[in-house]
């Protein structure tokens, strides 16, 4: 009856507000008391009828047209709600009253105020134990267009019910959410995030945590798809969701959590659907937003946060570390110790003394451990975790006490040294130098006796060793820190005494360099090295080295250790090769040291000072006569790699042991001779010639003299190297064809090469001894002294018909001998043996050569002529000829055309013109210069060219050139001036830029070679040809302001002379 009357009531009320607006106050107002009497009614009644009538009365506002009357009805429910038990809920679910807001949602076309008042409703309805998740999976795709519309809104009233509803579907039920409502959730929360980080909406508290939670639902959705746009937004939600936590001044733990929950979500998320580049793409942004944001702020404000969320962050970092597989998991370990990670971890323990702290932090530190040093490495620390200390002094006490027979102790102990070591190794200390060396010390004086009866633990035993040397490295640099000598003892007679691995092991480089400094454990130090290099020929692990900047290094550090004399690495080494030697062990070990020796050489060419002072050269000749490895074409290649690195680095004053060089150089020159016999040398023969054309360049420093003359006095090698000439003489144009390539001209490469050299050699070991005029005489090809020798006449055949290589070195080769024939002549004063048209024809060949394209081949040939024009005979007989000769004029007359043209300037002041400067200051210098250089050199040419110059396009030679111009009196008043300031503003600049250099052995450049590649060996030798400094010869880049500022210096002294005049 109740129901009836409600119902009779309902329709009345619906009468008056459809006839008049203004409604019935007095009836509205007993509104709520009338809905609960209804449901009262509708929840006791067991009347279909009433039960419908009930329902009809709650409904049918619902389904009113009137929007006003929806709202009511709405506000009626809602307030009924909030004050009511969860049963009356739970029968207003089950009455369908969700789906009917539902609809409501749907028609509203998101207009406020209805859909605020639906969602207000529909968030108390959510509270009903059961069927609304059935409702909420029908209406949840009107909730999507709704969120889109409140999350734009800053702090919309509803917003937080409308998150609340989206994150209660996806995460009840996942299926329900479809690819595109994902990709428009993803869409708008990703908005939601970036303006709350940029400031333009700011976002509650719970709104935060239910965005969060959100984006962790649908991350867990099987509707997720990984597609490039959606890992595009994740990765910037998750990166504003953290940074915008960071920015807020008061941290809420909560908040701050459920981002660092995304985040760990975010890392983990990898499905099946989803390509690899996309998976490591977005790991890599968690870890790149780990490294950018959270590690730094934490680091910095650990003294002002909660321990929540320092536990969360603790705990975010150790889960990408727990994903060992990954690329990133190594990549952050490293991130974390080179941010003393380990002295920080125990800052949080002291700051935060909770079981719960202590367990992450040396959770942490275990799976730390256990990627950089890999094996299983952190177990000691996990088992353990909960008895260590978390004071780092009460970790050195501990380190300190006796653990004879206490097994518990020894597990803590060695969960120490592990902690201690791996934060060592980058450079992370936990204590001061004189803590820790008390500390170590007295561990091993107390456990002495179980570490030299027992069997030590090979890792205890790296972790020791590293430990102790790091702290006698530092206590080396700081004299106040004592050490004990009997803790030394004791650690010494245990490297000798014991099986130790350094190959397998980590160390740090400075306590490396101090056990390497310490004679007292040579013998286990030289056994390391060899374990070294048995692991790095068969390609194991080598020495890893932590050191400056946490990188690692292996090879790269011995090879400078054995570059320093500050530690016994090359003299263990040589030592090492000299005993295997003697005692002829295993090929294996040799060939495997000699490797370590070159590779050394060729990563620190310094090295090869060392190893020379301590005897390499006495180590080689052992090998080659006390061991079967000579034989051995493996080890013969080993050891010509070897040599080759030590002679084209090693400085000459450390060749002190000259008798063993020429050991080995007789050595190798028997083995050069069984090849000598047959027409060309194979490659191992070639690369003996090489090591020779060494022995002979260093020899030019007064070292290597003995072994030097077995090379350039060899019958046999001078024989075979006029056969190859002679035989590639007699090709005639063919010639072209046979470069570097080929077998013929690789062969005849090596030959001029080692004959440049020889003649290098000869001028400085056996001065005086060689008449250089032999080599004009084309009838005499016999030398006073058997010697390596090619004639003159030979060299230009080459120069002529040889292929570009080829002519290069023989321009080098014929530009020494006419060199060395000049100062014989200008020594001795004697005339010419040779005729004026052999002279002649000579420099008919360096003529067509004067702008050969090589820029080098060219000023060789210039220099020769300008040599060949200085000589007295030609100024007597060979005047008219030079008068005559239509090719001297012409090279001037190119010259000075293109020196003069303006537009040509930029490229007429290159180095293309040079080698032409050269002719033309040798004819101004003859005694009666042709008539006709007055006619190319006349007013206008001069004043073209000196407008030309600019103070940073000048070259020497072009003041060489003026500075003839200039004594041959071909220059005018005005010229000189514009000259002398032209030259004076050069040379400002010149000291300004500081650009004096020397032109020294020490500034030729390292090149690495291999001898496996001659081609590459061959450009050495003619790299170091090019390089070496000779008389008067400008030696290129190196010396070329050097020799600028010597020229504009003479030119103003002989300009000042002429003005005297």
């Amino acid at each position: 009856m109740r129901g009836e009357i409600l119902f009779v009531l309902y329709k009345l009320c619906a009468i008056i507000r459809k006839d008049d607006k203004g409604g019935a106050p007095s009836l509205l107002a007993y509104c709520p008391k009338l809905l609960h009497l209804l449901l009262e009614a509708l929840l006791k009644t067991h009347n279909d009828t009433v039960r419908f009538n009930c329902l009809e009365s709650v409904k049918g506002p619902l389904l009113s047209s009137d929007t006003q009357i929806q709202i009511s009805t709405l506000h009626l429910i809602f307030h009924y709600l909030c004050c009511v038990s969860p049963e009356q809920i739970q029968l207003l679910v089950d009455e369908n009253i969700a789906d009917y807001v539902f609809e409501i949602i749907r028609l509203s076309e998101c207009k406020e105020p209805v859909v605020n008042s639906c969602l207000m409703v529909l968030n108390l309805l959510s509270t009903a134990e059961k069927g609304f998740t059935e409702r909420l999976v029908v209406g949840f795709s009107t909730l999507v267009p709704v969120l889109r519309y409140v999350a734009e809104v800053p702090f919309h009233p509803v917003q937080h019910q409308t998150l609340t509803l989206v994150w209660k579907g996806i995460s009840d039920s996942p299926g329900i959410v479809s690819v595109s409502q994902i990709e428009e959730l993803v869409i708008v929360l990703a908005r939601m995030f970036r303006c709350h980080n940029d400031g333009e909406m700011g976002m509650p508290a719970e709104t935060f945590i239910t965005a969060c939670s959100i984006f962790v639902a649908l991350l867990n959705s099987p509707s997720f798809i990984g597609t490039s746009n959606l890992v595009t937004s994740l990765q910037e939600t998750i990166t504003h969701a953290i940074v915008a936590c960071l920015n807020i001044s008061e941290k809420d733990p909560n908040q701050f959590l459920h981002a660092l929950y995304l985040l760990k979500e975010a890392y983990a998320y990898s499905p099946e659907s989803m390509n690899d580049s996309s998976i490591i793409e977005l790991r890599s942004c968690v870890v790149d937003i780990c490294k950018s944001h959270l590690l730094p702020w934490i680091l910095m404000a650990i003294n002002e946060v909660d321990e929540d969320i320092a536990l969360g962050i603790l705990e975010t970092f150790h889960f990408i570390l727990l994903q060992n597989s990954d690329v990133q998991a190594p990549q952050f370990a490293e991130i974390l110790v080179s941010s003393s990670w380990f002295s920080f971890s125990f800052g949080c323990l002291g700051l935060f003394p909770t079981e719960k702290m202590k367990w992450r932090v040396y959770l942490m530190l275990s799976s730390l451990v256990e990627i950089l040093l890999e094996n299983d490495a952190g177990q000691p620390i996990r088992e353990v975790a909960s008895n260590l200390p978390t004071d780092p002094i009460d970790l050195l006490l501990l380190l300190g006490q006796k653990s004879s027979k206490n097994t518990f102790l020894d597990s803590c102990q060695c969960a120490v040294l592990l902690i201690l070591h791996t934060s060592s190794l980058y450079d992370d200390r936990l204590a001061d130098e004189k803590s820790m060396l008390a500390s170590l010390e007295q561990y091993i004086l107390v456990n002495s006796s179980d570490l030299l009866c027992g069997v030590v633990d090979p890792l205890k035993m790296t972790q020791l060793i590293n430990l102790y040397g790091l702290s006698r490295a530092a206590a080396k640099m700081n004299h106040q820190i004592p050490y004990s000598p009997e803790a030394e003892r004791i650690l010494f007679h245990l490297l000798n005494e014991t099986e130790w691995d350094l190959p397998s092991s980590r160390i740090h480089l400075e306590s490396l360099k101090w056990l390497f400094q310490q004679e007292k454990i040579s013998k286990p130090l030289s056994n390391q090295i060899l374990k070294f290099c048995r692991s790095n020929s068969s390609n194991r692990t080598q020495i890893i080295i932590h050191g400056e900047n946490n990188q690692i290094m292996n090879l790269q550090v011995i090879s400078e250790m054995a570059s320093s004399a500050d530690n016994h690495v090359a003299r263990l080494s040589v030592c090492l090769l000299i005993q295997l030697a003697e005692e002829e062990s295993q090929e294996h070990d040799i060939i495997s040291l000699v490797k370590f020796l070159a590779m050394i050489t060729n990563i620190f060419p310094s090295a090869s000072d060392q190893l020379c002072l301590h005897g390499i050269g006495h180590a080689i000749r052992t090998l080659y006569h006390n061991s079967s490895c000579g034989s051995s074409p493996e080890a013969s290649m080993a050891m010509t790699y070897l040599m080759f690195n030590i002679l084209q680095s090693v400085h000459p004053e450390a060749l002190c042991n000259d008798e063993a060089w020429l050991a080995v150089t007789v050595k190798l020159m028997g083995s050069l001779i069984p090849a000598q016999s047959v027409k060309w040398w194979p490659d191992e023969g070639l690369r003996v010639v090489a090591m020779f054309c060494l022995i002979l360049h260093q020899s030019t420093n007064k070292v290597l003299v003995a072994a030097s003359k077995t090379i350039f006095f060899s019958t046999s090698l001078a024989s075979t190297i006029n056969s190859m000439i002679h035989a590639a003489c007699s090709k005639g144009p063919s010639l072209l064809d046979c470069d570097e390539e080929t077998s013929t001209g690789e062969n005849l490469m090596f030959a001029l090469l080692l004959f440049y050299f020889s003649l290098r050699s000869i001028h400085t070991v056996v001065p005086g001894t060689v008449d250089w005029q032999n080599f004009l005489n084309p009838s005499n090809r016999l030398q006073p002294i058997s010697m390596v020798s090619i004639h003159c006449h030979d060299l230009c055949r080459l120069l002529h018909f040889g292929s570009p290589p080829v002519k290069l070195v023989a321009s080098y080769c014929l530009l020494e001998l006419i060199t060395r024939l000049s100062e014989q002549r200008n020594t001795s004063h004697e005339e010419l043996k040779s005729s004026v048209a052999y002279l002649t024809s000579i420099m008919v060949i360096l003529k067509g050569l004067v702008f050969y394209s090589d820029i080098r081949v060219s000023t060789n040939c210039s220099l020769c002529l300008s040599m060949i024009l200085g000589w007295e005979k030609l100024d007597m007989t060979g005047a008219r000829v030079i008068a005559k000769n239509t090719w001297w004029r012409l090279i001037v007359e190119e010259m000075a055309i293109s020196l003069a043209a303006p537009s040509l300037a930029s490229e007429s002041f290159s180095n293309h013109h040079k080698p032409a400067v050269h002719v033309a200051v040798a004819l101004l210098k003859l005694q009666k210069s042709p008539e006709w250089m007055r006619t190319v050199f006349d007013d206008p040419c001069i004043s073209g060219i000196i407008k030309n110059l600019e103070a940073s396009n000048i070259s020497s030679e072009m003041v060489l050139l003026f500075r003839e111009l200039l004594n041959s009196m071909f220059l005018k008043d005005e010229q000189i001036a514009c000259l002398n300031r032209i030259l004076q503003e050069c040379r400002k600049r010149l000291y300004t830029e500081d650009c004096q250099n020397d032109c020294t052995d020490e500034k030729i450049e390292k090149r690495t070679i291999t001898t496996d590649d001659l081609g590459e060996v061959c450009e050495y030798l003619i790299h170091v040809m090019s390089s070496a400094k000779s008389l008067d010869v400008d030696c290129g880049d190196l010396q070329t302001s050097k020799r600028l500022l010597e020229e504009i210096e003479l030119f103003f002294k002989t300009s000042s002379k002429e003005g005297d005049r």
